[in-house]
């Protein structure tokens, strides 16, 4: 009876020893925290999310996972509930996206702001109100896997149709005209070595020819400068140009006087002349014609041949 009292009082003891740690534990890890639930819907997978996971915005845990789930509204759809504490800083910009920590494949969800307002999802059945989740970079890659693998194959077969024996043969031709071209390159350099030996001499008589034409230049903007002077010496007032600009308008003047006085009376001069002329021209004819009507006068003609009263002269016996 006594060994089995002991035994008693030492299972009593235990299992009040168990109860005190589990209280402790209770106690220790005691969450006095606010929360408020928020649901998402996505189509992608969430391998390696499980419930109790952190939830983290920017990287700061504020949240943990509740439940996880398929959203009965759409089907297919997996329905995510989070619990996130009240001091969180949700807006309409917040969006949810998949996390990965570390290669142990662990997920967790992290919120984030989006810089342009999103639409956030109407509230399920249960009437919690929902986040918007974007796709993870790792379902993005996994979801363009087959996509890249397939160009990589086509690539790879490409590759095969580029190095194939004739392509191959093409190749070291193509390297052989180019190993050519570099050794009529570096002869091409030496020649212009060469050339270019004779380039000092070049640069002096270079030299020389643009000091000639420096001084040829000196002397033309002395030239010039003279005939600036020159040319402001006949535009000065009282220059020869203004001269030749007066006496021209006093000849222009005594044309026109000319023309207008002189030139009318020489004209009546002349007519007078003429007329004079004309009338010693007629007097010297009839003069001609009957030299004795100086003394005698004119008097009257005898009819000649043909005229009315002609009479034939007699024949001299």
């Amino acid at each position: 009876m006594e060994n089995k009292s002991h035994a008693m009082a030492a299972g009593i003891f235990v299992l009040l020893v168990a109860a005190l740690l589990a209280g402790l534990a209770v106690w220790l890890t005691r969450d006095n925290r606010e929360y408020q639930l928020y649901e998402m819907s996505t189509k992608d997978g969430v391998s390696g999310l499980q419930p109790q996971a952190t939830v983290r915005y920017k990287g700061v845990p504020v949240g943990k996972v509740v439940r996880i789930g398929f959203d009965p509204q759409a089907p297919g759809n997996v329905l995510i509930r989070i619990a996130v504490g009240e001091d969180t800083p949700i807006t309409e910009t917040t969006y949810a996206q998949l996390g990965y920590q570390g290669v142990t494949g662990l997920a967790h969800i992290q919120l984030d702001d989006s810089k342009e307002e999103l639409e956030h999802p109407k509230p399920g059945s249960s009437g919690l109100p929902r986040l918007p989740m974007k796709s993870s970079p790792l379902n993005m890659l996994a979801d363009q896997g087959p996509v890249l693998l397939e160009r990589a194959d086509e690539i790879s077969r490409r590759l095969n149709a580029l190095l194939d024996e004739n392509n191959q043969k093409r190749v070291s031709e193509a390297l052989d005209n180019i190993a050519a071209a570099a050794d009529g390159v570096n002869k091409l350099a030496a020649t212009m070595n060469k050339t270019a030996a004779g380039f000092p001499e070049l640069t002096a008589d270079a030299r020389q020819t643009l000091h000639s034409l420096t001084r040829a230049g000196d002397a033309a903007t002395g030239v010039a400068t003279d005939l600036q002077q020159t040319v402001r010496r006949v535009n000065a007032p009282d220059g020869p140009l203004q001269q030749i600009a007066q006496g021209t308008q006093a000849l222009t003047q005594a044309a026109d006087s000319l023309g207008r006085n002189t030139l009318p009376r020489i004209n009546g001069a002349a007519d007078e002349v003429s007329r004079a002329v004309r009338r010693m021209g007629t007097a010297a004819g009839r003069f001609s014609d009957n030299p004795q009507a100086v003394i005698y006068g004119l008097g009257v003609g005898q009819p000649g041949p043909g005229e009315a009263g002609f009479a034939a002269p007699a024949a001299a016996k």
